[in-house]
């Protein structure tokens, strides 16, 4: 009797529908808004980020990575703070050093930490009073530098003295171990090239594969007087050292030109006599006739010496 009747299902309009997920949505938000405005007590955690470690001690992995704080405040604050978490510096070189540790104290730091966190801590507590850090010392010592320079000047001038680096010598801590096979420290490498006037400036320390160590500065100044040279020469006599009484031995030349690089200014007072050159009969080869020549004797403020016939050509008479 019903296999005729047809049952038609219900039409839901689209706009409808369409109106009824806008209010909803509207009233989510409304909610949301609502309750982030009420206000409420949690505890959060603000990560902590250390500044201005001493560089004569060596901190231990274990310190505090955050700092607990209760707060009274809006829904829409808490919910800021745990979702986009900000992180807090402590400056260690505000801590007070106290039985092997450095102390951190929050209320005396109060107005450094509210600054950067940007809450009103008259609505918030510490729930520690301080953050401590415990440490070892280190050891520490100066430790010499050693200039890594390649200069390259100008025709017509030079340097008598090399790069000089104030300080000398830097202050460095770390493993005593460590420390104590330090003989020297490379700066940086620097080429220069084309000199023609006095060089000066900052460099840095060479760190690498040191990181185990502090540091207590990173660069020095160098510096280096650059003067207006000439080229000079002179002729030497050649002396035979070591020579076994009775044995009589002629060389040639008996003498040789020296040629040198002087200071403008005290090219006069170069003296032949300044000069030794020098040949050891005890350190020639067997079946060889020749010595090879050295200048054992100059003046300290000539440099680039050559000398223009090293080989001494000899021969012994019986």
């Amino acid at each position: 009797m019903f296999s005729n009747i047809r049952f038609k299902r219900p039409k839901i309009k689209r706009s409808s529908l369409k109106t009824f997920s806008f209010f909803l949505l509207f009233s989510s938000i409304i909610w949301f808004l609502v309750q982030i405005s009420k206000e409420y007590t949690q505890v959060i955690q603000i990560p902590i980020k250390y500044e201005n470690k001493p560089l004569d001690k060596s901190l231990s992995e274990e310190k505090p990575k955050h700092l607990a704080l209760r707060i009274a405040d809006k829904g829409f604050t808490i919910w800021y703070y745990k979702i986009i978490r900000p992180q807090v510096i402590i400056d260690l070189g505000k801590a007070k050093e106290k039985d092997g540790t450095l102390v951190y104290n929050f209320e005396i730091n109060r107005e450094l930490l509210e600054e950067q966190v940007d809450i009103d801590l008259e609505n918030a507590t510490f729930l520690e009073e301080e953050v401590v850090v415990k440490f070892q010392p280190k050891a520490k010592t100066y430790v010499k530098l050693q200039p890594q320079f390649s200069l390259n000047y100008a025709i017509g001038y030079s340097a008598t003295e090399p790069v000089t680096l104030k300080p000398d010598s830097v202050m460095v801590s770390g493993p005593q171990d460590i420390i104590d096979t330090l003989k020297s420290i490379n700066t940086v490498k620097k080429k220069i090239n084309n000199i023609n006037s006095n060089i000066n400036g900052k460099i840095k320390i060479d760190t690498t594969g040191l990181g185990m160590l502090g540091f207590y500065q990173n660069e020095v100044f160098y510096s280096q007087k650059v003067e207006k040279f000439t080229e000079g020469k002179v002729e030497v006599p050649v002396e035979i050292l070591n020579l076994p009484d009775g044995v009589d031995m002629t060389i040639f030349p008996k003498e040789v030109l020296i040629y040198f690089q002087v200071n403008l200014e005290q090219y006069e007072m170069v003296k032949a006599s300044d000069f030794r050159v020098v040949v050891d009969y005890n350190v020639v080869d067997s079946g060889e006739d020749y010595m090879i020549a050295n200048i054992s004797k100059k003046p300290k403020f000539v440099n680039n010496l050559r000398i223009n016939e090293r080989k001494i050509q000899f021969v012994i008479k019986k």
